[in-house]
């Protein structure tokens, strides 16, 4: 038996279906609005077949493995789209350490397993889908893998917004751009980020405004270096909040770092583990000639922050899933 075999025979005996199940798979990086167009479809003909719904995922891109390349920065940890799909009532999630032994496995071999081990009745795929050795599972093969093995595939129309697909490369690059507005278009929510609070230099506390330096994964897709009006996730509180993520120019460029104070908060959130969801972009990160004049700016940025979040977080509403219980 081949090692991607037993790894993911493995992983996919632990999971023990009451029932039949509906399953999609996919990276689903950002389950953004193109994902949760699919993952409808995917509990709507589930429910309607009282059939589980299930989502196949992977903790890493599939790219980024077999491409040799750097890997891909990530939208979304695996907790975070865990949650998230959770939050669109898939019923199942099943995530795969992807490898190059597993990408070797055959279309048949793995839908065999699914159907094995998942209990899989079923498949919901987009049009350009295709799995196993050498992508040779396209819709068409799987719809006749299907009629012999005695499983569904349903094939949906991907989502189009205003002339163009909604994608997570889409995603990345407005994210890199700045444009918060066109990310949070695009996933439905606000952009979010999640690590634990670690110990920094102490220089926000010393200035009068406090921060909290969040240690963020290195896979961890972030907008250019700026300063941002965000909301805060403090166990099951919500805060305004102001972030800068960048290099402080003023103090001589250091590691880049995510920094967010909070407004109208006292405690310790050391060790803590925290989300934020990224509103908008207030300015660039800039070199101030004395830390008098970076305290000036903070009190505008801070006044400018209360300003839109009270005027936007209404229109937006508060994103799904990313909770920092997550």
């Amino acid at each position: 038996m081949q090692s991607g075999s037993v790894q993911l025979i493995s992983e996919l005996s632990s999971f023990s279906p009451k029932k039949e199940t509906l399953l999609t798979i996919g990276v689903f990086d950002g389950v953004h609005l193109g994902h949760q167009h699919l993952i409808g479809n995917l509990t709507r003909r589930a429910s309607a077949g009282n059939l589980a719904s299930g989502v196949v995922t992977f903790n890493v891109n599939p790219k980024a493995v077999l491409s040799h390349k750097a890997r891909l920065a990530r939208l979304t940890t695996l907790e975070e789209k865990a949650s998230l799909l959770k939050s669109l009532g898939v019923e199942l999630v099943v995530p795969l350490t992807f490898t190059t032994e597993l990408a070797a496995l055959s279309a048949r071999e793995f839908v065999l397993y699914l159907k094995r081990y998942l209990r899989m009745k079923g498949l919901v795929i987009g049009p350009n889908f295709a799995l196993g050795r050498g992508r040779e599972g396209t819709a068409a093969i799987l719809q006749s893998l299907g009629r012999e093995l005695d499983f569904t595939v349903e094939v949906v129309k991907p989502l189009i917004e205003e002339g163009s697909l909604v994608s997570s490369t889409a995603i990345r690059e407005s994210l890199a751009r700045g444009d918060l507005k066109a990310t949070a278009k695009l996933l439905g929510r606000y952009f979010s980020l999640s690590g634990t609070v670690v110990s920094g230099v102490e220089r926000g506390h010393e200035l009068g405004f406090p921060t909290a330096n969040i240690e963020v994964d290195h896979e961890q897709a972030l907008p250019h270096d700026g300063v941002y009006t965000t909301l805060a996730h403090v166990e099951d509180r919500v805060y305004q909040s102001v972030t800068n993520i960048g290099v402080k120019p003023t103090f001589g460029k250091g590691e880049r770092t995510v920094e967010v104070h909070l407004l109208d908060f006292s405690g310790d959130l050391y060790g803590k583990k925290l989300a934020i969801e990224l509103v908008d972009h207030l300015r660039a990160e800039m070199k101030f000639a004395a830390p008098e004049d970076l305290v000036a700016q903070i009190k505008k940025d801070i006044e400018k922050a209360r300003i839109l979040l009270k005027q936007g977080v209404h229109k937006q509403g508060r994103a799904k899933g990313v909770s920092p219980k997550a």
